[in-house]
Parts: C-alpha cells; sequence; structure tokens
C-alpha cells in the first residue's frame, strides 16, 4: 500500500506500536479534533470518523469476516467486510481501500461511495461504545483472499438468504444491520433486483 502523509503520521519507524489516533467529528461530519483510539471507545463514547465496506462477488454474494479472536473489540463476531477507521487528514476512501488490503489480503475490482450514517452502538460484551459517523462503500472483490490471521478469524462469501440464516443463529457486530440497512441502495445498485439485497 503506498504512503500517504496521514498513515506516515500513523508508523512506527522504532518497532513500537503507536498510539492510533481517530478523527472526532460533529454532527454533520466535520473534523474538530482527534482522540487515542480506545479512549474514544469508552462509555458514552466520542463520535469519531469510521468507514465501512461491503464487497461482493461476482455471483452477487456478499464477503463476510469473522472478526480474530484476539480482538479487543467485538472478537469472534462476524461483520461486513471491512470496517475501520480512517487515520487524522486521510481520506474515508483512502483509508478503506487501504484496511481492505491489510485485513484480507486484496485491493477491490471496484469501489465506491454509498452515503454516511450516524450511530450509537454499545458493546454489552466489552463496554465499549460505537459511536461513529460511518462513510460507506460499496465494490467488488475478484482476486483470492490472504486474510491476516491477526484480523480476521474466517471469512464466507454469502446470499442474502444465507446470511438471514446466518445472522439468526451466529453472533453478529453490533453496527452490522445498522450499516448494512444504510448502505442497500447501493448494495441494490451494484447487485442489481435479482440479487435479493
Amino acid at each position: 500500500m503506498p504512503t500517504t502523509p496521514a498513515t506516515a503520521a500513523n508508523s512506527s519507524s522504532n518497532g513500537t506500536a503507536p498510539s492510533i489516533m481517530l478523527e472526532l467529528v460533529d454532527e454533520n461530519g466535520t473534523t474538530i479534533g482527534t482522540a487515542e483510539k480506545l479512549a474514544a471507545h469508552q462509555a458514552p463514547g466520542q463520535l469519531h470518523r469510521a468507514f465501512s465496506v461491503f464487497l461482493f462477488d461476482e455471483e452477487g454474494r456478499l464477503l463476510l469476516q469473522r472478526r480474530a479472536l484476539g480482538k479487543y473489540h467485538s472478537p469472534g463476531v462476524w461483520s461486513n467486510t471491512c470496517c475501520g477507521h480512517p487515520y487524522p487528514g486521510e481520506a474515508p476512501f483512502a483509508a478503506a481501500a487501504r484496511r481492505v488490503h491489510e485485513e484480507l489480503g486484496v485491493s477491490p475490482s471496484l469501489l465506491a461511495e454509498a452515503g454516511t450514517v450516524r450511530y450509537n452502538h454499545p458493546d454489552p460484551e466489552s463496554g465499549l461504545v460505537e459511536q461513529e459517523y460511518n462513510h460507506l462503500f460499496v465494490g467488488m472483490v475478484q482476486a483470492p483472499l490472504r486474510p491476516d490471521p491477526a484480523e480476521v478469524e474466517e471469512t464466507a462469501f454469502v446470499t442474502a438468504r444465507e446470511l438471514s440464516e446466518r445472522h439468526a443463529s451466529s453472533p453478529f457486530s453490533a453496527w452490522f444491520m445498522t450499516v448494512l440497512d444504510a448502505a442497500r441502495p447501493a448494495v441494490k445498485e451494484l447487485t442489481g433486483e435479482t440479487g435479493g439485497w
């Protein structure tokens, strides 16, 4: 992945893990400051910029990921293809493409903006809170996946019907249905009326 001023400012050259900073925003999505990642998620949560990606294969199936068991937030639950936070000053589109590559080892063959959604979702398991102004993206993936096991426990491509069955029987991230519902118009445009989304 190319280095940008935002990613360079958030990388470490001495081998230590730097504090990950998030961009705080107001209700209109205007940047108002920064906060350390964990601090921004502690109750009651600070409103910050985030993104969610929904990638589909050529058959119109959605790529889900089950979050790695070692993650401090929502480990082991199913969620959308990829989600995360832009670094301060990093464009959401660039951040989304970067994280897809970091987590799944693949670059989307198509990635398009699909609007924004604002939500407040407490996670009962961890006590952390998702207060997010979330930028949505939909697209396609056509290359073989190479997931990072530190980020992704497993992946699955599912039809709309298979998603409904899985959602009824398996734990999903607290934000999943909110971001999927907000992205549905763009998903339907991408996958067509026969896709069932």
